[in-house]
């Protein structure tokens, strides 16, 4: 009941509040749900079935939130905007976000990060892109940090034809990635750069137009303000060849590190600044999917409609650059077995492709 639920913003109490009802325990076979992940977008595959004690694991895949948890959610939201962050910081936070990027980095130890090994995993693309004489690969890495994408990728790398170019807009960042001993010249440059820069010259050092085979994005359009996706959004089209893959993943409404702001941190609906400074959006599933598969450069592409047996005249029609080839929400269910603690955690996961034009077509034949 709601009324059971505390007041005072205290998780450690709300999660044992929100345990699942005790089950009496049957002798049963062996659990097989604890098995490693084999598919792409399945992001696991440890299930809590009705009978299965939630601390005999350290956490669970696809477990959707509990009523409790949504309205202790609720709660919190509605106390979060009762008490936003100030006029002034939210000039403050919003005035040079790389500063605060930076002072993070120089706090934080390149070790504090840990290698996303999980990414060829989920992302199969970065295994073909470093398969031994697949040719030439361009990967850019957006929001690098410490190389903890980029320096896994070069690390298994087979592929001697492959550059990654890690950037980052925290000069703290860059410095880091390339005082690291497994920076190599030959498969990797690590740059200060923004992806929310604009004008002709916005895009990232010895890049140029369409000469990017996959754009990696984790936990990167969050540190943005909503005002900067459209930006970002530019310079990842220009940026990326036709054909060309983005590899998202981000934080999604209802994890845990939202519903845990507490007063003055809250900046706009889903979006909050943490006690360091940085920022942090999240995201909604029907929030990205529009956003990726609508957005447009401001010019309408040109449809024939001819070729459908329309006799009209040719329309002019608004189409997305991008194509949404994946678009899934990462729910998962974090346990402290010896605090018997629960905590929910929400990330949403993409793979979005950049649509070949017309022109494009023609001379390739290749489809949208």
């Amino acid at each position: 009941m709601v009324s059971a639920l505390p007041l005072n913003g205290d998780y450690a109490t709300i999660a044992q509040l929100v345990q699942p009802p005790q089950v009496p325990q049957q002798p049963r076979e062996p659990t097989t749900n604890n098995r490693k992940q084999t598919d792409p977008f399945l992001f696991g595959s440890r299930y809590l079935e009705e009978g299965d004690d939630v601390f005999d694991h350290n956490a669970w895949d696809h477990v959707e939130t509990d009523p409790e948890y949504k309205v202790y959610a609720e709660l919190q939201y509605a106390r979060q905007r009762e008490s936003p962050v100030s006029d002034f910081d939210r000039k403050r936070f919003n005035a040079d976000p790389a500063r605060w990027w930076d002072l993070f980095y120089k706090n934080n130890l390149a070790n504090f990060f840990k290698n996303r090994k999980w990414l060829h995993q989920e992302f199969p693309i970065l295994t073909e892109v470093t398969r031994k004489n697949v040719g030439p690969k361009v990967v850019l890495e957006v929001g690098a940090g410490a190389g903890n994408t980029a320096f896994p990728l070069i690390l298994d790398n087979e592929n001697e034809e492959l550059m990654v170019h890690a950037c980052d807009f925290s000069k703290a960042a860059v410095r880091v990635m390339r005082d690291s001993e497994h920076f190599n010249k030959k498969y990797m440059t690590a740059d200060v750069w923004d992806v929310t820069s604009e004008g002709e010259d916005s895009l990232p050092p010895s890049l140029a137009e369409a000469s990017v085979d996959v754009v990696v994005l984790i936990f990167i359009f969050s540190a943005l303000a909503p005002d900067q996706w459209n930006s970002a959004l530019r310079n990842i089209y220009r940026v990326l060849k036709p054909g060309g893959e983005v590899l998202f993943r981000d934080y999604g409404r209802g994890d845990l590190a939202q519903v845990r702001f507490r007063k003055s941190r809250y900046m706009e609906e889903n979006f909050y600044v943490r006690g360091d400074g940085t920022r942090v959006y999240f995201f909604e599933k029907e929030e990205l999917a529009d956003m990726w598969g609508n957005w447009t450069p401001e010019h309408e592409l040109q449809v024939d409609s001819k070729e459908s047996g329309d006799e009209r005249d040719d329309q002019i029609v608004t189409q997305g650059v991008f194509e949404v080839m994946d678009l899934g929400v990462d729910r998962r269910l974090i346990v402290n077995r010896q605090r018997k603690l629960k905590m929910y955690r929400c990330w949403m996961q993409g793979r979005f492709r950049k649509r070949i034009s017309r022109a494009k077509f023609e001379e390739t034949g290749q489809i949208l």
